[in-house]
């Protein structure tokens, strides 16, 4: 069944759908100044400007050097460079992915920092612990707030685990040689 509607119950309809666009407008700008609040928190470094911290573990060192985003297309997009390769490409486990970008999930703050990284020694374990101590401590000199966040959180806590040296007359650190009677 069709209904037949008059011109002014049309134009009433009409009316009415716009008002429904311009409801939704103006909630999409108040979500829009919502979001440029949030900006406002997160402090910038400046431009061609950056921060600079180490983070160690194992015998994994990654030199960790934090840059503004100046083009924020997408709020969600981690953008991390490990040796010139993004770290999506360099850590092929999902788990070292996470480690290494712990921090700016922790801080929820995704899409705000560039990230570039130089790391050398140790195995992806390693290295992944590394650039995560790093990033946290080169957000920490950002905004000295988020240390408390960070800290409780356990990632600025330094891994002070390495291989212990080999021992003369041991064939490794602790391992003796084997055992003979005669």
């Amino acid at each position: 069944m069709e209904k037949n509607f008059s011109s002014l119950e049309l134009e009433e309809e009409i009316k009415e759908i716009k008002n429904i666009n311009q409801e939704e407008e103006e909630n999409i700008q108040k979500d829009d100044i919502d979001i440029s609040e949030d900006i406002v928190d997160i402090p910038s470094i400046g431009k061609n400007k950056y921060t600079e911290a180490i983070g160690r573990r194992k015998r994994a060192i990654a030199r960790v050097r934090i840059f503004d985003n100046l083009d924020r297309k997408d709020k969600t997009e981690i953008i991390i460079n490990i040796n010139n390769k993004n770290y999506e490409d360099y850590f092929q486990s999902v788990n070292l992915k996470k480690i290494a970008d712990a921090p700016l999930r922790k801080l929820k703050i995704f899409g705000f920092y560039k990230i570039i990284v130089k790391v050398k020694g140790g195995g992806l374990r390693g290295q992944a612990d590394a650039i995560k101590l790093g990033i946290a401590r080169g957000l920490v000199k950002i905004n000295p707030e988020w240390r408390l966040k960070l800290k409780k959180s356990g990632l600025l806590t330094r891994d002070p685990r390495k291989k212990e040296r080999k021992k003369y007359g041991l064939k490794k650190a602790r391992k003796a040689p084997q055992w003979h009677k005669r």
